[in-house]
């Protein structure tokens, strides 16, 4: 009997042993892959530094290739495309003015009543028509008639007060949203088409005739006075209310920005010197590199992934098409080397792009206590349930260091434009007022991401700068834009003076 209890206390004991071996085991597997995953996550971070010395180079750089672009064609990887727009919105323009909006898959139709002085935007309407998939592949006939025929049906339907007397022609701003090479203010050829059009016999072709002819056919009485791009058009829409708007920078899904520059300091400039002396420059600054850059292995498995590899490098680090695509990368990492999500790495983590920026803003501005937001978002998206909070903090932190770079990017390539333009300084008689037109949904409504481009930008001026810097949120430069520059480019500005 002694025997069998001593046995039964033996092989209890062992029992228990052996579960606490268990355990401890499990604690310092889970220890030590959570101590994998930091490792990942603090590499990461510091390969992603973007100290402010580090900025001033990239400020520096960008603005050598801002004078390399402006001296000759193809000098530089920043375009700095001439738009011919040298006669900007100064909040006189009154009238009846239209804009067609061609950006992707669905275009817009707007009307928009100017007061003149001191009298803003009256009235304002729109219509949208979505291109059946059949006119994208089609011909350039058939696609610009069916743009004009939309035309014809809003005029048609028009209120009497916004009829034109007799003999005067309406007037339209096209947002055209594909490679364009301009030859005047209402004229440029097709260079190629994106975003899944693929429309042959309009390559080579004059967008705006295209139009134009169109709307011959269908019958509507419209002349194209200025053919725009959407962030030209947001700096139209910011100068039209403030008048120390000089820089215009568009965060959405891409980026861009656009400036006013002197026509004296654009060497490829062959024309003659416009009366304003001034001429906008879009500068494609997606496209922008330099070895500055803080590149991660992401960022590279990302680029050659891509539809363009080795382009559009600057775009792929700060805007909202691929802020969550790097978050994702990440993740993934994390979990195949730490396996924080479980021994399985989630199959839905593996999907490039299934992980939105919009998402990835709202995991990084959740404030609750559990991070329930955070939760919700790696269950609904990438199928990972019952993360633990330790868990959902990483992917928070993850957010940080990825908007925290892009925002502080974007800041210092707004500095490399102020720096080209000579307002990176104080001048005798205190700085000049400067304000920066924004546009796009990644800043509108990622707020971490706003607040620390808008703070950045003001801790590389300086005290003495940082209050003569104003960020503007100028609402849809491709539309009520369009119409504006429709405006300061009527042919019948003459006739007024």
């Amino acid at each position: 009997m002694k025997k069998a209890t001593v046995g039964a206390a033996v092989v209890g004991a062992a029992t228990v042993c052996a579960v606490a071996a268990f355990i401890v085991n499990h604690r310092m597997r889970k220890s030590s892959k959570w101590a994998r995953a930091m490792a990942i996550l603090r590499e990461f971070e510091e390969k992603c530094g973007t100290p402010d010395a580090k900025l001033k180079q990239v400020a520096d750089a960008m603005t050598v290739e801002m004078h390399a672009g402006l001296a000759s064609e193809g000098g530089s990887k920043l375009k700095m495309l001439i738009t011919y727009v040298d006669n900007l919105p100064t909040g006189d323009e009154a009238g009846v003015f239209y804009a067609l909006d061609l950006g992707g898959t669905n275009f817009r139709v707007l009307r928009v009543q100017l007061g003149g002085k001191d009298g803003g935007i009256v009235h304002q309407e729109f219509a949208e028509a979505s291109i059946p998939p059949n006119l994208m592949v089609g011909t350039s006939e058939a696609l610009f008639d069916y743009i004009a025929a939309e035309l014809a049906k809003f005029v048609a339907e028009e209120e009497e007060k916004f009829q034109q007397p007799p003999g005067k022609q309406r007037e339209l701003g096209f947002t055209f949203s594909f490679p364009v090479m301009q030859t005047s203010i209402n004229s440029g050829t097709i260079m190629r088409w994106t975003k899944g059009f693929s429309i042959d016999d309009a390559v080579g072709q004059d967008v705006v005739g295209e139009l134009t002819k169109a709307m011959k056919r269908k019958g509507v009485d419209m002349r194209v006075s200025a053919l725009v791009n959407d962030t030209v058009g947001t700096l139209a829409g910011g100068k039209y209310t403030h008048n120390d708007v000089a820089v215009a920078v568009i965060l959405g899904t891409g980026t861009n920005a656009a400036y006013v520059e002197r026509v004296q300091a654009i060497p490829k400039w062959h024309g003659p010197v416009p009366k304003s002396g001034e001429m906008v420059i879009n500068m494609e600054w997606g496209n922008f590199r330099s070895s500055h850059l803080p590149l991660t292995q992401y960022d590279h498995a990302l680029d050659t992934n891509s539809l363009n590899p080795g382009d559009q490098i600057f775009e792929k680090m700060t805007s909202g098409m691929y802020l969550g695509e790097i978050l994702r990368r990440v993740l993934l990492r994390v979990a195949e080397d730490a396996g924080i999500f479980g021994d399985e790495v989630p199959p839905k983590l593996k999907s490039p792009f299934v992980l939105r920026t919009p998402d990835m803003s709202a995991m990084h501005h959740d404030i609750s206590s559990d991070l329930r937001v955070v939760g919700d978002k790696l269950k609904d998206i990438l199928e990972i349930s019952n993360t633990s909070l330790k868990t959902r903090r990483l992917v928070v932190e993850l957010c940080n260091i990825v908007a925290t770079r892009g925002a502080r990017l974007a800041a210092a390539g707004i500095l490399g434009i102020l720096k080209k333009m000579g307002r990176d300084t104080p001048r005798q008689g205190g700085p000049e007022k400067t304000v920066v037109a924004m546009d796009g949904g990644l800043y509108e409504h990622y707020t971490e991401y706003r607040t620390c481009l808008e703070n950045t930008l003001k801790e590389l001026l300086g005290d003495e700068l940082a209050t003569s810097i104003v960020f503007e949120h100028s609402n849809d430069g491709s539309g009520i834009g369009a119409a504006l520059l429709a405006a300061s480019n009527s042919m019948y500005l003459e006739d007024k003076s």
